[in-house]
């Protein structure tokens, strides 16, 4: 089942359907055998070469791996490719690195098909026995690099084990030649499986399944299992789980002894049984904090209690009898007849009486102890544990383990013991060993686990358990015939689907759609369970909030589930400890009201009122939430038949929702204790619905405390405050008239205005939104009063110039504000925004869309030119935005771009007075206004530079391309950098169109001189100009005016700079704020090309910085100006060129 949550829209749910469509069993054959043929036969090629083995290998893996999902694709294939492996592995030419790459390819098999069956294909022939050993022999149990050799031996070994020879026939003469007495074949295979069930890789496993292979001979078990299980027990005895070598060699024995008695016969295995259950119970492998130990000692545990009952089949097992899948469908909810319980009459009489040994006490506490381990792997082996022997006991001894699980239910146990118990209960019902005399007692505990939820600090814990209830439901369905259940089938039916819609984790939902779909198939009795099924399948409850608000209130149509449902979301839901769910649960039953108003009248609110001013905080955030969501379901439903608003409540009721808001008041004294925000805004929701539902509320002393609330100071409440201010004043500050009371008008408008200039920023914030979020009657005549103080609130001043957050929430209110009030060109500016007031709104905005200001945040004045570039959607300022358009950040940029793209589109009317609008048409067509990605710099900046040919836009986007090409952000400065290249190569030859451009140039140096903002790129900018040639059409110019000025403008960017910040950015290059005389010195050295005054002019400034008091700038400027003579060696006297090139390179600058 799936891990994840996903509670995306509608597409996100489509991505999870295709995602699990693409990943699922999907191949049809091997389709890469030839390709592993050529591979498997380059072998003896490639070895040599570690690069090349390396990449043959990962390929081997690569294809392997596709067929984990679909490993019997590979049968038909198992045998060729083992054949050519070990035609390598048998050649004797074969160098050990060759032999070692064939047994890794081996296990890579091995590791996809899995051992049991790869094992059956290994030959095993008697002329195999002794290769295979004098192989193993020769293996180094300790190299690490060869642990997939040892493996695949031992495993091959253990095949070759069963050939039905007594191993002395292979001994021959016991003495060699040497005089030497030589190890019997039996020893050296059991020393061989000794030497490596103590190893810590991998070889281990294989070593035990050897020994279950080689032990269980006959010629073997009579003379060495008594000394093997000897050895094994003194090992176990003398290690320590404490140690890891100690850990290491209890896993080898655990391991060994498990494969032993699950392999071995009973009657060999019985008489050493009870000897290994208490040399076990001496490890106390419960208390070991190693996993995998306490797991191989539950699978020894339950051996050894299988070991000591006969294997036999109880007689009294419940049995279903047909279970056709078709035959339930056809019954059409009614119970098969011709299917009935076929339990023998003689259940109470066992044709064999035997004694249960008194062992079987002990094994069956560890495994019911093993049910409450924190693993789950643990808990799952106990549990099928239990499954298994229980299976051999007789009926009574049979109902006490039922008992003893039904013990695990209880709430002092923890989820671990739950989650045990589910799972052995499962593997009980698919045995039939649970009997339907116990259904009963069995139902309880099912309907308690499927909504299990303890909370842990700040999470929960149960979802495991109740996915393991959701498999308990799903084996029932499988175990028990339709008559058996059918007194619960309306309890079980309704638990699964509030698990289905209501569940907090996906992978919980999912197990118990499953479970439902399960049991309307094989029970056949479900209510509406095919039309459930359709609405709830496994995709659609990947979508918690599609659930709770969507699928939910089809689902509460059938009555049958109606109430369960609200039930559990009042009982269970709106005190979860997630807040994410509370709300949902509010917001679903806002959308089951309508399916039981007079339940919910009735029942849900009375008993919603007094939790909603409780002492616990979840239920009582969750209860007011669902008394405000639920009386605004009732309102409107009462509203949509023509009845009175409060047809549904009753006095008490009424009184109880006016209390709500006092009772939490007075509760929460601190504004900033994080539980007590919550609840107010909690509170700013129950007003909000409250004035929605327009309960009788109006003139009532409650209203002025909903007023007085000072929801808006802080930021978590902004939003839902300004959302029931705006319910609040439109249902109950307007008059008869549609008008407000003047007095209450002049004291709401004039206390938020005062707050505006508070020197609290989230003050501003609030207060800016609650004003625009002011209904058109409380704003007639005080409108003007209202702009002024938004403006003042969006101007930056010393002291509030880091209050970018409240700049942007002005501007936000005084679009809202706009939106309320209206355009009518000739009217009153105290009522409308007219011409009158039109000009201030405008500046206002222009002012804000050159916000630039930064802190230890970043650009955050980008927040504040994003709003107004939004405001402009109603106030358009073209110009601005085409320079926002052209700036760094791709955010602002693609934002900018969308709004202007939008206002040169619009048709509902079209835009008037757009500059250039054919023009703008034709670089931006309609059709491409939705493909067009503005955050691509390769695609936004080749169209933004051909505005730079349209004199409205040339200052502005040049302003905004300036920060761009001159910026740090390498794709960014690419493509700008580009795009105002090939514009510049299309105007070359037009001088009225060069003389142009460097006109607006010079204009936006001169406009920012001394902005390090923009003066800093703009030097970089020009740099890059100047390098490429942009100006050439100039240099043949003698004293050209746009050097002459560009020059005059440089010697003023730096004049009196004294900042010694910018002289350390020197030492690093990578910080914002670059050298401002390192930028003038490249443009000095630049304009040196060009021709007249302007060279005499230059050199001047250069030697002046030659002069400098910083010495790092006068080292720069001699390296520079070295670098600028080779260039242009025209420029000095070729008499003493070559003592003015000695005297910069060799003086100590």
């Amino acid at each position: 089942m799936a891990v994840g949550e996903t509670d995306g829209a509608g597409s996100e749910e489509n991505r999870n359907r295709e995602d699990v469509i693409a990943r699922g069993n999907i191949l049809e054959s091997f389709t890469e055998s030839q390709e592993v043929r050529a591979l498997l036969g380059n072998l003896r090629c490639v070895y040599g070469d570690s690069v090349a083995q390396e990449v043959i290998v990962e390929k081997f893996i690569v294809i392997m791996d596709k067929y984990q999902e679909q490993p019997h694709l590979l049968d038909r294939h198992l045998e060729w490719m083992m054949n050519m492996l070990l035609d390598v592995i048998r050649d004797s030419g074969s160098p050990p690195v060759l032999f070692h790459l064939a047994f890794k390819f081996l296990y890579i098999i091995t590791k996809v098909r899995g051992y049991k069956l790869f094992l059956r294909l290994f030959p095993h022939e008697v002329t195999d026995l002794q290769p295979v050993l004098d192989m193993i022999a020769d293996q180094n149990p300790k190299d690490c690099e060869t642990w997939e050799t040892r493996y695949m031996l031992l495993l091959w070994l253990s095949m070759i084990c069963l050939i039905p020879f007594d191993l002395a026939r292979f001994d021959g003469k016991v003495v060699s030649e040497e005089g030497h007495s030589r190890m019997p074949t039996m020893d050296r295979i059991l020393e061989i499986a000794k030497c490596y069930l103590v190893v810590s890789d991998k070889a281990r496993d294989a070593a035990a399944v050897l020994v279950s292979k080689f032990i269980v001979r006959p010629d073997v078990r009579q003379k060495r299992m008594a000394d093997f299980l000897d050895w094994t027990l003194s090992m176990l005895s003398k290690s320590s789980f404490q140690s890891m070598e100690g850990t290491v060699v209890m896993n080898g024995m655990l391991q060994a002894l498990a494969q032993l008695f699950k392999h071995g016969k009973r009657e060999d295995c019985l008489p050493y049984a009870a000897t290994v259950l208490e040399c076990l119970d001496k490890c106390k492998l419960s208390e070991s904090n190693q996993m995998v130990l306490r797991k191989l000692g539950m699978k020894l545990v339950q051996r050894l209690g299988l070991t000591f009952v006969k294997p036999k089949v109880a007689k009294w097992r419940y049995q279903r009898g047909c279970r056709s899948l078709a035959a339930n469908l056809q019954a059409q909810g009614s119970v098969l007849q011709s299917q009935k319980i076929t339990v023998a009459a003689n259940e109470d009489e066992d044709d064999e009486e035997y004694d249960i040994p008194g062992e079987i006490e002990n094994v069956v506490e560890q495994l019911l102890v093993g049910l409450k381990d924190k693993d789950t792997i643990v808990r799952w082996s106990a549990a099928k544990g239990i499954g298994r022997i229980t299976g051999r006991l007789p009926k009574e001894l049979a109902d006490d383990v039922v008992g003893s699980l039904l013990d695990c239910f209880s709430f002092q146990e923890t989820d671990n013991a739950w989650h045990g118990g589910c799972l052995a209960l499962a593997e009980l019902g698919r045995r039939g060993l649970l009997l339907p005399s116990r259904i009963s007692d069995v139902v309880p505990v099912i309907l308690k686990a499927l909504t299990y939820d303890e909370k842990r600090g700040s999470c929960s814990v149960g979802s495991n358990v109740r996915d393991a209830a959701c498999y308990l439901s799903w084996a029932f369905a499988r175990a028990y015939d339709p008559s058996e259940l059918i007194p619960f089938i309306n309890q079980i039916s309704s638990a699964l689907v509030i698990a289905a819609v209501f569940d907090r984790d996906v992978n919980c939902r999912r197990a118990a759609s499953a479970a439902f779909q399960e049991n309307v198939g094989r029970q056949g009795t479900f209510p509406h369970g095919i039309d459930i099924l359709t609405a709830a399948d496994y995709f659609a409850v990947g979508n918690r909030v599609n659930c709770y608000l969507t699928i939910s209130v089809y689902i509460a149509g059938f009555p049958e589930y109606t109430q369960p449902m609200i039930d559990h979301l009042v009982n269970m839901k709106i005190n979860h400890w997630d807040s994410a769910i509370r709300e949902l649960a509010t917001k679903a039953l806002h959308n089951l009201t309508p399916r039981a108003p007079e339940y919910m009248a009735n029942v849900v609110l009375p008993r919603l009122l007094p939790l909603s001013v409780g002492i616990d905080l979840h239920t009582r955030h969750g209860a007011i939430l669902a008394c405000a969501e639920i009386t605004h379901a009732l309102c409107k439903l009462a509203e949509e038949n023509n009845r009175s608003v409060t047809y549904y409540f009753d006095g008490k009721s009424l009184e109880g929702l006016k209390q709500i808001h006092q009772e939490v008041s007075a509760g929460c004294l601190f504004y900033y204790l994080s539980d007590c925000q919550m609840y107010f805004l909690t509170v700013c929701t129950l007003i909000e619905k409250l004035s929605l539902s327009k309960m009788p509320f109006k003139g009532d002393p409650v209203i002025g405390t909903f007023r007085d609330t000072k929801f808006t100071i802080l930021p978590l409440f902004q939003e839902s405050a300004v959302s029931a201010l705006s319910a609040l004043c439109n249902e109950y500050y307007i008059n008869e008239n549609g008008e407000a009371d003047p007095a209450l008008q002049d004291e709401l408008v004039t206390q938020y205005i005062s707050e505006l200039q508070s020197t609290e920023q989230m003050i501003r914030c609030g207060f800016s939104l609650a004003l625009g979020a002011l209904p058109r009657f409380l704003l007639k005549g005080r409108l003007q009063q209202v702009l002024e103080g938004l403006r003042k609130v969006t101007l930056i001043t010393p002291k509030d110039v880091s209050f970018a957050e409240s700049r942007r929430d002005a501007l936000i209110a005084i679009a809202e504000i706009c939106q309320t009030v209206g355009i009518k060109g000739e009217g009153s500016q105290e009522e409308y925004i007219c011409k009158d007031n039109v000009t201030q709104i405008y500046a206002t905005l222009l002012n804000c869309v050159t916000d630039y200001t930064t802190d230890s945040r970043g650009d955050v004045g980008g927040w504040v030119r994003e709003a107004a570039m939004t405001t402009t959607c109603s106030l358009f300022i073209m110009c601005w935005l085409a320079q926002q358009s052209a700036e760094k950040i791709d955010k602002f940029r693609a934002h900018a771009g969308s709004v202007f793209l939008t206002l040169l589109h619009f048709d509902s009317p079209p835009v008037p007075h757009v500059p250039h609008r054919e023009e703008l048409e034709r670089i931006f067509p309609r059709s491409e206004a939705e493909t067009l990605n503005w955050n691509a710099a390769s695609e936004a900046f080749p169209r933004i530079t051909q505005l730079l040919g349209l004199p409205a836009y040339q200052y502005y986007v040049l302003l905004g391309l300036s920060v761009s090409v001159g910026g740090l952000t390498e794709t960014t400065l690419r493509y700008s950098a580009q795009s105002l290249f090939d514009y510049m190569k299309k105007i070359q030859n037009d001088s009225s169109a060069m003389e142009g451009f460097c006109e607006t140039l010079l204009k936006v140096f001169e406009d920012n001189l001394r902005n390090d903002r923009v003066s800093v790129p703009l030097l970089t900018m020009l740099d890059q100009m100047l390098a490429n040639g942009c100006f050439d059409i100039f240099t043949t110019q003698g004293n050209h005016p746009f050097p002459v000025k560009l020059l005059h403008l440089c010697k003023e960017e730096i004049k009196r700079s004294k900042d010694i910040r910018k002289l350390r950015s020197i030492t690093a290059p990578t910080t914002v704020t670059q050298d401002l005389y390192f930028l003038v010195l490249f443009r000095f050295c630049g304009l040196i090309q060009f021709q007249g005054d302007m060279r005499e002019k230059v050199l001047f400034q250069l030697l002046l910085l030659l002069c400098h008091p910083f010495p790092v700038i006068r080292k720069t400027t001699a390296s520079q100006v070295y670098e600028m003579l080779i260039t242009y060696s025209e420029v000095v006297d070729p008499a003493i060129i070559d003592e003015v090139m000695a005297i910069l390179s060799e003086s100590n600058w």
